[in-house]
Parts: structure tokens; C-alpha cells; sequence
């Protein structure tokens, strides 16, 4: 069997796994409920009288920050706890293979959810003339940021056979690339600790603030992408470099 057809094989018995319990539904019917409140009620999207789905994204990575870790805790924690990890790691796979299929598989699942949230895509184009260019910028953001979250979480649920410890720590990590990028951070380090201004830039590029907010505006910069695509796969990396201690000790 050569790698491709590995990596599907875990993939879709990590995306059966999801669908075979009430956790994959509960999750997602929060998820809606919960983009649709902060849209509705909190983002005032009637309020602004503007065609345009700002009040929907500009939640996305807080509620991420919970939801996401929720979502990926179980990957290997899970494994761990079960016993099953040796076993899945003595098939004829590579831990490789193995750590890019579950995650494949989570990811897919976040973008399920992601696509279920179209109604408001309808609502806004019913309602006014978008920019759908940029509702599509952002829906890449927002996958792509749902994918730099569960990365990490993929990495902490390897770091220990508890789902909580595990959910604690990827909330903690993710928090953190937030908080460098967040304006009142970045001002108050600026304006009242006296940082320089190209300290306090290079710090934010770190955040994932900083190339959220660039998509969000309908800025497919190349920058954006490839920071996302690091944090994955710099987690990804360090969670190999986790299991394969795991096997050797």
C-alpha cells in the first residue's frame, strides 16, 4: 500500500470515528449556534447597514481558540489512553502517515462545519450587493486559521493521555498567538512600555491576528498563507518528534 493510500485509510477512520458519535453533531450545531448569535446579536449585523460578512469573521479566531481545541484534544490523547497507539503505530504505517491522517481527517471535519455556516452567505447576497471576493478571502482565512488551531492541538494531545491537560494547554498556545497580534496589546507595549515600533511589528507578525485580519479584508497575500502553513506544519513536526519518543521509550 503506498503512502496516499495510508494516509486516506486513517483519514477516513478518524472522520467515521467522528460521525459515529453525538460529539461530531454537538459540535457543530454550537458552532452555528454560536457564529450566529456573535453575528446576530453581538456583531450587529442588521446594524451596519453594509452588505458585507465582517461580523461574522471578526469572531472566528476566539471562537476557534475554544472550539477548535475541543475538537482535536481526543487525537492522540485518546490513542493514549486507550493503549491503542502502539498498535496503530505497529501497522504498516509510518507515524508520518499517521499524524497527516487524523489531522486531514479533523480538518476536513472543521470544514464541514465551516461550509454549513453558507445560509449566511445567502443572507447578506439576498440582502445587499457583497463583495463575494472577499467572502471567499475570508472563508479561506478562517479555514486556514481552523487549521494553524488544530495543528497545535494535534501537538499538545500528543504530549499527554489527558483530553483536559491537552485542551488547557492548545487554549493556552493559541491564546497566546492572539494576544502578540491584538491591537490593545500592541498599543499598550508601544505607547506605555516604550517598545520600538519595529519590535512591536515583528512581534505582531507572529499573531495570527496580524494574517487573519489581512485575509479578512480580501488580501490573498502569499505572506498570510505561508505562516499558516508554518505553524501546521511546524506542529505537525513536533508532534512526530513526541510520538516517536513515545515508541522509542
Amino acid at each position: 500500500m503506498n503512502s496516499w493510500a495510508n494516509i486516506k485509510a486513517i483519514a477516513k477512520r478518524e472522520l467515521v470515528a467522528y460521525f459515529d458519535s453525538p460529539v461530531a453533531y454537538v459540535f457543530i450545531v454550537i458552532f452555528l449556534l454560536l457564529t450566529g448569535f456573535f453575528t446576530f446579536m453581538l456583531g450587529g449585523f442588521f446594524e451596519q447597514g453594509q452588505a458585507t460578512l465582517h461580523s461574522f469573521f471578526m469572531w472566528h479566531p476566539w471562537l476557534y481558540l475554544f472550539l477548535v481545541p475541543a475538537a482535536g484534544m481526543r487525537l492522540w490523547s485518546e490513542e493514549r489512553r486507550l493503549g491503542t497507539m502502539e498498535l496503530l503505530l505497529t501497522m504498516p504505517i509510518t507515524p508520518w502517515q499517521a499524524i497527516i491522517g487524523k489531522f486531514l481527517a479533523s480538518w476536513l471535519f472543521l470544514a464541514i462545519a465551516l461550509v454549513l455556516t453558507f445560509p449566511v452567505i445567502i443572507t447578506v447576497n439576498y440582502l445587499g450587493a457583497p463583495d463575494n471576493g472577499v467572502i471567499l478571502t475570508s472563508y479561506i482565512g478562517s479555514f486556514l486559521l481552523a487549521g494553524g488551531y488544530l495543528a497545535i492541538s494535534c501537538m499538545t494531545s500528543a504530549m499527554t493521555r489527558n483530553q483536559v491537560v491537552s485542551f488547557i494547554i492548545s487554549v493556552v498556545l493559541c491564546f497566546l498567538l492572539i494576544l502578540v497580534g491584538y491591537p490593545p496589546v500592541t498599543n499598550f507595549l508601544y505607547q506605555v512600555m516604550g517598545f520600538k515600533q519595529s519590535l512591536v511589528e515583528t512581534v505582531a507578525a507572529f499573531s495570527v491576528m496580524t494574517h487573519f485580519e489581512s485575509l479578512q479584508r480580501g488580501v490573498l497575500d502569499s505572506r498570510d498563507i505561508i505562516f499558516f502553513l508554518s505553524v501546521i506544519i511546524f506542529s505537525l513536526f513536533t508532534t512526530g518528534v513526541i510520538i516517536r519518543s513515545h515508541r522509542a521509550g
